[in-house]
């Protein structure tokens, strides 16, 4: 009787590590994909003298870390941004990004440091709902 219930638990404990392994593997992959995605990010130059006045909403996620921004565009300038959510890892200073794309009217701009993926996250938000106008 005491040998099955050592087989017994010997076998949970390998499928739970075995679980546990199959988790950590679908983690780490879903970060590599995340850290990819956010490298290979650009942004187009846009002409937001050209958008109408209006408030867009733009989203971007990216799994690990996502923004949706509420973007007020009136008499050809940025005028306000939002932030309506923001999903991040260690990544709040980036919402300083907002400022920067404020004052250089423009949503290519230098990210946070240290918050590096995050600031793209959140331009890339911004860039989305100026493309809706």
């Amino acid at each position: 009787m005491k040998v099955i219930k050592k087989k017994i638990i010997y076998r949970i404990i390998v499928i739970v590590l075995l679980i546990g392994l199959a988790c950590l593997g679908i983690y780490l992959k879903q970060v590599k994909d995340y850290k990819q995605t956010v490298e290979n990010m650009t942004f187009k130059k846009i002409n937001i003298s050209a958008i109408a006045d209006g408030t867009y909403v733009g989203e971007c996620n990216v799994n690990i870390i996502s923004a949706k921004v509420e973007v007020t565009v009136k008499s050809g300038k940025i005028s306000n941004i939002n932030l309506l959510e923001h999903k991040n890892e260690r990544g709040k200073t980036a919402e300083k990004v907002i400022d920067k794309v404020l004052n250089k009217q423009k949503v290519d701009v230098d990210a946070v440091s240290g918050a590096t993926n995050s600031s793209k996250v959140i331009k890339k938000a911004i860039e989305n709902a100026l493309i809706k106008g």
